[in-house]
């Protein structure tokens, strides 16, 4: 985990086999010495997104594995900085799958956090990026996001229908599961319908707005579910409500 932004760079494979990263935010020092360490050959990088926390230490990888395949979404590439692109090999998209290492990687596709997010479905075991975290969800104010409407489809009809079981691998902080989010992510317990809504007048972003919830997000803050006057639904940091 990075410590100035707290996301998270994972090193998957086998030892003595090919192994694959996903995003390359670093630091990359200890995956590479794990990787020298169990013999890992890194074939791939697959970046779930463009935005410089999940790939700014893509260079270094490189630098080590200079035959490494990186990958992203075709609608990232373009987003990505000059030199980043410059480093792409290849695109993924939505229901394509990777052979690495005895492993089967499927991409799904999971926008509103950004466009062209990915989450990554491998082995039981789901890299979901900035779409969902523990205990809270992706804001849709972020360069490149789509609407509410998108990250909660993502959430709700593709990341949490996976099997209880399944182990949510997040682009920042700690792992959870399926089932821990469906009971315990205030988000998605309004979503399932289980809690009611809030209707308490706030001020977001400068904008009067009605507060649905506040709740926790990645860094100890918050994030915020509004409801603008015109009916819009919107997620946004915690930090620009005023109640």
């Amino acid at each position: 985990m990075n410590d100035d932004f707290l996301s998270n760079t994972y090193l998957v494979g086998e030892e003595d086999g090919p192994g694959f990263l996903v995003d390359a935010g670093g630091p990359v020092g200890p995956l590479l010495e794990a990787a020298d360490r169990h013999s890992i050959d890194i074939t791939h990088v697959l970046l779930t997104h463009h935005h410089h926390d999940h790939v700014r230490e893509l260079g270094e990888v490189l630098e080590s594995f200079p035959h490494a395949q990186v990958l992203i979404h075709p609608d990232e590439r373009a987003l990505l900085g000059a030199e980043d692109q410059a480093r792409v090999t290849g695109t993924m998209g939505p229901g394509e799958e990777l052979e690495i290492g005895g492993l089967t990687v499927r991409a799904l596709a999971t926008p509103g956090h950004t466009k062209g997010m990915l989450s990554l479905l491998v082995d039981g075991n789901v890299f979901t990026g900035d779409t969902l975290f523990r205990n809270s969800v992706g804001g849709v104010r972020a360069p490149g996001s789509t609407s509410f409407q998108d990250i909660r489809h993502s959430i709700m009809d593709v990341l949490l229908t996976l099997p209880p079981q399944t182990v949510i691998r997040p682009g920042h902080t700690d792992p959870t599961t399926v089932a821990e989010e469906l009971e315990t992510n205030r988000f998605v317990r309004l979503w399932r319908g289980l809690d009611a809504e809030g209707d308490e007048p706030c001020t977001a972003l400068g904008e009067p707005a009605t507060l649905i919830l506040l709740g926790d997000d990645y860094d100890g803050g918050h994030k915020a579910w509004v409801r603008w006057p015109d009916g819009r639904d919107d997620i946004v940091p915690g930090s620009r409500v005023a109640r």
